[in-house]
Formats: structure tokens, C-alpha cells, sequence
């Protein structure tokens, strides 16, 4: 089994959206353990402010099989085919990490947003501080410590 950590968000119906993606994640691995939820502004665009997550699991999938899912679990729930980054969506679903895995091709893990928004490294850092980031050699802490990033993150009551 391999650990991976999924990016969850959504702008539009958040709530409906952010439980059908654990139902749906829950579908296609195991373990799940989610950080938690976040309200921040959108970023790169201008819109309805984000709900954002991200889930720890277990998959026996390979990385493109998961990749797949993850896709088919986004289009299922209203994601346009041809969606561009920075626009609003009903699901956004990213493989930030996934197990001790890289690629630089699609998908690429270890994920950039690692290093670039607070609503992936926060709650990664909740969930996994101590593991360290392929490629990187160094752990979610002190990636998250180090980070110049401060959006804006409200946390957000849980509601399921």
C-alpha cells in the first residue's frame, strides 16, 4: 500500500462538494485522515472563496491508475473537461504526495503547491510533520516553517 495525500477544493457548493469528495476517496483507498478544512481566497483569479483540505490515504493503485480516478471522481462532480487552473470549480482533486514517488511528468509529485500556497503546506504539516519530501531531503515542517507564503486560511467547523 502506498500513502498519498490528496489536495481537495472547491468554490462552488463547497460543502456538497467536499463531502462527496471524501465519500468518493474513501471509494478508492483506505485510512483516510483529513486535515483541517480551510477557507481561503481565491488565488490567481477573482471568485468565490475556496474550501481546502488535504487527506491522507492508502491506495494500492499505481500513480497514473490513481491519477485517473482522481480524475474521473472531479468530472463525475462537475469539473469541466477542459477547466483552466485558475477558475472556479465544483471539485479539484491533486496527488501532492504519493508515497516516496516523483515525476515530472503528469502528475507531477512531488507537487509544486507544496512550496507555493499555505492551504497545501498547513494542513500538510498537520498531518504528516516529520516526513520528509522526495527529492527534497527535507521534512513538511520545516518546508512549512521556512515558507514566505502567509495567505489568508480560516479554519472552518466541521459540518459532516
Amino acid at each position: 500500500m502506498i500513502t498519498a495525500y490528496i489536495g481537495v477544493g472547491s468554490n462552488l457548493e463547497r460543502k456538497k462538494h467536499i463531502e462527496a469528495a471524501i465519500v468518493e476517496l474513501s471509494r478508492i483507498g483506505d485510512k483516510l485522515r483529513l486535515s483541517t478544512i480551510y477557507e481561503c481566497e481565491a488565488v490567481g483569479f477573482d471568485g468565490l472563496p475556496f474550501y481546502n483540505l488535504v487527506v491522507e490515504m492508502s491506495t494500492s493503485m499505481s500513480l497514473t491508475d490513481f491519477s485517473h480516478a482522481l480524475r474521473k471522481i472531479e468530472l463525475k462532480w462537475g469539473r469541466k473537461v477542459n477547466a483552466m487552473k485558475f477558475e472556479p470549480r465544483t471539485l479539484d482533486l491533486d496527488i501532492i504526495l504519493f508515497g516516496e514517488q516523483t515525476s515530472q511528468k503528469h502528475p507531477q509529485v512531488p507537487r509544486d503547491d507544496i512550496y507555493q500556497y499555505a492551504f497545501v503546506i498547513q494542513p500538510l504539516n498537520e498531518l504528516c510533520p516529520s516526513l520528509i519530501v522526495p527529492q527534497d531531503g527535507r521534512t513538511i515542517a520545516e518546508i512549512y516553517h521556512q515558507a514566505s507564503h502567509r495567505e489568508s486560511l480560516k479554519a472552518v467547523e466541521p459540518w459532516f
